[in-house]
C-alpha cells in the first residue's frame, strides 16, 4: 500500500475511534440523520462559495483528531485547518451527486463529485465526508479529496426535459422518458427555458462604447464626453460589457483592435468565470496615420514603411496580442504600391512571430492584397464591389475566414435618426444587458443633437450651411470624386436606412482619405488656409481627447435626414 493510501486508512480509523467517544448512546432515526448530514453538507458548500471563513469552520469537528486527506497528503487537527482558511478560496466550486449512507445512529458517510476552479485552472474529482452528531451539533470529522485522473471527463449533467450533457457536449436530446440518464447524474431544472450553445462574437472592440462617446471620429461630442474619460471608464470597468456578452449568450469574443490594455484585459478574463473567453489583437497597424489616440497611448500604429511594419508586429508579440490587425485604408492620392509592400511585410513578420494576420479591407483590391499577405480573417465584408473569382480563389487557398459584420451598418444608421428626433435609438436588448450609463449617454447625446439642430433654409440646408459657415460640410465637399455620393445625395434615399447607409460609406470613405495628408485637400481640424488648429504631439500629429473638430459625418447631413450618414465611424471605416 502506498504512503498516501496508508494515510487515508489511518485517517478513517482515527475518525471512527473518535466517533465512538463522541456519539454516545443517543439514537436517532436514519431519515433524520441523513437530512442533518445533507444540511451540513449544503452549509459547508455555501460557506465556500461565499468565502465565509467563520461559517466554514463551524462545519468541522473542533478536535486534534479531525482527519483530512488531499493533494498534500494526510493531516490531523482542527487548528491546522483554521490556520489556512481564508488564504486560498476557489473562484468557483460545485458539489454534485451527493451520496449518503448511514453507518449507525449519529454517523453518516457520504461522497460527492466536485468541480473547483482557481483562476484559469479547473479540477474535478471525488470527495468523501464522515458526518457525526455531537453535543455541539452535526460536524464533519473526516474529509478526503481525490482529483480525477487526466483525461477523465467531468460527471455528466442532465437538464430536466431530457437533455444530457456529457464531457461538455450534448449527448442526447428528447423527452424525459425517452432519454436514459445515468445513475447519480446532476440535474438542472430548465423547464420553460431554451438551451443554446455558447455563441462567439468575432468582431468586438472593448475600446469603444457602442455609441458616439467612444467614436468622436463618427460624431464629435468630446466637449460633453471627453474622450480620455470615456477610455478610462472602459479600461477600468470592462466587466460592464463582459457581463452584457454573457447575458446575451455570448461566451467567446474576439477584440479586433484597440488600445494595448485590451490585451492584458483579455488575459485576465481567462481567470474570471464572470467574463467570456476573450482574444485581443491590441493596437492596429494602420495604413493611415490616424488621429484617434490618447496623448500618451496609441491604438493606431502607422505603417509608414516596411520597417515600421516589422517593429509593430514585434511589439504586438511582446505584449501578448492574439493577432496582428491591419487597418487597410486607401485614401485618394495615396501610394497603393507602398501600402501593399508594408502590408506584405507585416504579414511576413506575423508568420515569423507565430501570430495570425487579420485585416480590415473593405475594398476588393485591398482585400486581395490582404489575402496574398496571409490574412486568416477579413474582419468586414468587401463593400465597394462584389467579390470575384480571384478573391474566392485566394480565400480558399489561404483558408481565410470572412466576418461580414452585417449588423454594424444598421447601428450607424440609427445615428441620424437620433439626431433628427432627439430620441435615443431603440436598443435591441430584450434581456436588459446594456448598462444604464450607456443608455443614458445615448439619450443625452440624442437630446443635445436635437437641441442644437439649426433651422432649415429652403427645406434643405441649415442656417449655417446656407451661410457657408459649417466647416464639416465644406470639408466633405472638397475633392469629392465622381463615384462617391455627396452628403446631400443621401436625402434622395427617402429615409431608407440600408440604402442611405451604403451610400454613406462612399462619402465617409473618401472623407477618410482626405485625412491622410493629401496636401491639396483640407484635413479635419484645419482652417480655410489649411493650418492645423488642433494641438499637436511632439511628432506633429493632432492629439485626440481634445475638443477641436474631428473628421466624421456632416452633422447637418445627419439633421437633414441622411440615414446612414454616420456610416462606419473612423472616417467611414469601423476598425
Amino acid at each position: 500500500m502506498s504512503g498516501f493510501g496508508r494515510a487515508t486508512r489511518v485517517g478513517a480509523v482515527l475518525g471512527l475511534l473518535l466517533l465512538e467517544l463522541l456519539a454516545g448512546s443517543a439514537a436517532a432515526d436514519t431519515t433524520t440523520d441523513l437530512a442533518a448530514a445533507r444540511a451540513l453538507f449544503e452549509h459547508n458548500l455555501d460557506a465556500i462559495r461565499h468565502h465565509d471563513a467563520a461559517a466554514y469552520l463551524t462545519c468541522y469537528l473542533r478536535s486534534p483528531l479531525l482527519a483530512r486527506t488531499g493533494a498534500t497528503g494526510f493531516s490531523l487537527g482542527y487548528d491546522s485547518l483554521a490556520a489556512g482558511v481564508g488564504s486560498g478560496w476557489p473562484d468557483a466550486f460545485e458539489g454534485l451527486d451527493l451520496r449518503l449512507t448511514p453507518i449507525r445512529d449519529g454517523l453518516v458517510y457520504g461522497t460527492y463529485r466536485y468541480r473547483v476552479r482557481y483562476g484559469a485552472g479547473e479540477q474535478s474529482g471525488l470527495s468523501e465526508r464522515l458526518f457525526v452528531d455531537t453535543p455541539d451539533g452535526w460536524k464533519i470529522t473526516v474529509t478526503t479529496a481525490f482529483a480525477a485522473t487526466d483525461g477523465v471527463p467531468a460527471p455528466p449533467r442532465a437538464v430536466v426535459g431530457g437533455t444530457l450533457v456529457r464531457d461538455g457536449k450534448i449527448d442526447a436530446v428528447g423527452r424525459r422518458r425517452d432519454v436514459q440518464l445515468p445513475a447519480g447524474v446532476d440535474t438542472i431544472d430548465a423547464r420553460g427555458k431554451f438551451i443554446v450553445p455558447g455563441l462567439i462574437d468575432t468582431h468586438v472592440h472593448f475600446s469603444q462604447t457602442g455609441w458616439v462617446d467612444g467614436r468622436p471620429d463618427a460624431l464629435d461630442l468630446r466637449d460633453e464626453f471627453p474622450y480620455e474619460q470615456v477610455e478610462e471608464r472602459l479600461r477600468e470597468h470592462p466587466e460592464v460589457f463582459q457581463r452584457a456578452y454573457l447575458a446575451s449568450g455570448v461566451t467567446s469574443v474576439f477584440d479586433v483592435g484597440g488600445f494595448a490594455w485590451t490585451v492584458a484585459m483579455a488575459h485576465a478574463a481567462e481567470a474570471n468565470t464572470d467574463a467570456p473567453h476573450i482574444s485581443a489583437a491590441g493596437p492596429l497597424l494602420s495604413t493611415l496615420d490616424y488621429w484617434l489616440n490618447l496623448p500618451g497611448e496609441r491604438q493606431f500604429m502607422f505603417l509608414a514603411d516596411s520597417s515600421a511594419a516589422v517593429q509593430g508586429v514585434r511589439y504586438l508579440k511582446s505584449i501578448g496580442a492574439a493577432a496582428v490587425k491591419v487597418w487597410f485604408i486607401v485614401s485618394p492620392g495615396s501610394d497603393f504600391a507602398a501600402m501593399t509592400r508594408n502590408v506584405m511585410a507585416a504579414g511576413a513578420e506575423a508568420r515569423r512571430q507565430g501570430l495570425p494576420l487579420i485585416v480590415h479591407a473593405t475594398g476588393l483590391r485591398e482585400a486581395k492584397v490582404a489575402l496574398q499577405a496571409g490574412a486568416r480573417l477579413l474582419v468586414h465584408s468587401v463593400m465597394e464591389a462584389p467579390v470575384d473569382a480571384e478573391f474566392l480563389s485566394l480565400a480558399r487557398a489561404g483558408g481565410a475566414f470572412y466576418c461580414p459584420t452585417i449588423t454594424v451598418i444598421d447601428g450607424y444608421a440609427r445615428l441620424p435618426v437620433a439626431a433628427r428626433t432627439g430620441k435615443s435609438p431603440a436598443v435591441d436588448d430584450p434581456l436588459g444587458a446594456v448598462d444604464s450609463l450607456t443608455r443614458a449617454r445615448g439619450l443625452a447625446a440624442a437630446a443635445r443633437l436635437a437641441h442644437e439642430r439649426p433651422a432649415p433654409v429652403h427645406g434643405r440646408q441649415s442656417a449655417r450651411g446656407a451661410a457657408g459657415g459649417h466647416p464639416h460640410r465644406h470639408r466633405h465637399r472638397r475633392g469629392q470624386s465622381a463615384h462617391a455620393p455627396r452628403p446631400g445625395d443621401l436625402r434622395r434615399d427617402g429615409g431608407d436606412a440600408a440604402r442611405g447607409a451604403h451610400a454613406g460609406r462612399g462619402v465617409a470613405r473618401q472623407h477618410a482619405g482626405r485625412c491622410a495628408g493629401d496636401g491639396s485637400r483640407r484635413r479635419a481640424g484645419h482652417d480655410r488656409e489649411g493650418k492645423d488648429r488642433r494641438p499637436s504631439d511632439p511628432g506633429g500629429r493632432p492629439q485626440a481627447g481634445r475638443r477641436e473638430p474631428a473628421q466624421g459625418p456632416d452633422r447637418d447631413a445627419l439633421w437633414r435626414g441622411a440615414d446612414g450618414g454616420g456610416a462606419a465611424g473612423g472616417g467611414g471605416e469601423d476598425p
